[in-house]
This record gives structure tokens, sequence and C-alpha cells, in this order.
């Protein structure tokens, strides 16, 4: 799965910067710095059917990121690689069908390897108060790779993921971002043994402050 998603990586990016370039202006050039991002999250497992209570759990980031803007346009695209940790808490006990082989509340953890590739769009004009801060928005897909899990008989747990990743936030004297967004997962991250069709999607909130060098 892994040489897929890389594959679909460089052409999805190849493309995106052609047509960026495409428009920007002959004497602009695209910046690019890297900056080191740490943030926590919020996270709940959307199943298909209300089977049983979920409860949502805190879950951490940490890693790496690039940047590179256009500037007088104010668009650009970030990418990056970092550690998330996401997962909640399923009470299968409600259920005699896990009661009865011994599962209780049990808590998913699933640890991921988690490549974004956003566009972004940064206000740059705005008299000279967007080099103490300025506003940002981003969007765009996110695909996670399965780097480890908590123990859970009961489900299986997809080895990779594809998300919709969206959020906003400021720049601070061009060094700190922060940032806060919606993670929506597209495909599922686990799915019940003894059900056929009774699995869950990613879903969580989240802030982040990024630090670039």
């Amino acid at each position: 799965m892994i040489q897929p998603i890389r594959s679909y990586l460089r052409r999805t990016a190849a493309a995106i910067a052609v047509a960026a370039a495409m428009t920007v202006p002959s004497e602009a050039f695209a910046q690019f710095r890297w900056g080191a991002q740490a943030g926590v999250n919020v996270n709940n497992l959307k199943f298909k059917q209300e089977l049983v209570t979920v409860d949502k759990s805190t879950g951490f980031s940490a890693g790496v990121t690039g940047e590179m803007m256009f500037p007088g346009i104010g668009f650009g695209l970030d990418i990056g690689l970092h550690y998330e940790m996401t997962g909640s808490k399923v009470h299968l006990g409600e259920r005699k069908m896990w009661s009865s082989q011994g599962y209780g509340n049990e808590q998913l953890r699933m640890h991921y390897a988690v490549i974004p590739l956003h566009v972004r769009f940064k206000w740059t004009r705005l008299g000279g108060l967007e080099e103490k801060i300025a506003p940002l928005v981003y969007f765009g897909p996110e695909f996670s790779i399965l780097a480890g899990h908590s123990k859970c008989d009961a489900m299986d747990f997809a080895g990779g993921t594809l998300a919709l990743d969206m959020g906003g936030g400021v720049e601070i004297m061009r060094r700190w971002q922060l940032t806060a967004g919606y993670n929506m997962g597209m495909t599922y991250v686990v799915k019940a043994k003894v059900l056929t069709n009774y699995s869950a999607r990613n879903r969580y909130w989240y802030v982040r402050g990024t630090y670039y060098f």
C-alpha cells in the first residue's frame, strides 16, 4: 500500500505545483521552508451503526512540515511527515456477542505515520501587519500508514487510511503558526470481526503549533 500512496503523492504534488506556477507572475519565486510541529487532538471513532457507546479520547502529534508559498498571491502548498496517535474507548461489553468473550470497555489506540498535502492561502497584503500576524486557511488530503495499535482481538485494524483535513489559524512574527482544524476520515480504521459491516472512521478536532526555521 505504501508504494501506491507514494506514487499518488508524487503525481498530485506535481499537478498542483504546475497549476500554481501557471498563475504566478514571472517576477515571483516560490519560497520554501521547514518547521517543527506538535499538537493535541480530541478523537472520535464514527461507526456505521450505533451499537455500543463510544467515548472520545485525546491524542497527540509531532513531526516536521514544509511550506512553499508564492509571494504576491498568498497561495501555497504544505507537505510533511508526522506521528499521530488517535483512538477512542469503545464499550463492547454492552453487547452480549462481545461480553460473552470477555470484552468490556476497550481503549482502541492507533499510531500512524501521517503524510499531509494541503493547499493553503495566507493573507500577505495587510499594509505591513502581516509581518506581525497573518491569518491563514488550508485544505487537502492526508495519507496515514498504521505503525502500531492497541491489542483488541475483536477488531481488525486497517493498514492505512485516507482523510480530508481542513483548518485555519494565524502566523505570528513570520516564525510561529498556531492552527486549529478538523480531520474527517474517508476510509475505515477498525472493523469488527464478528459483524461483516461494522466499521469505524476517524474523526477528530486538533490544535497545533509550528515553528519555522
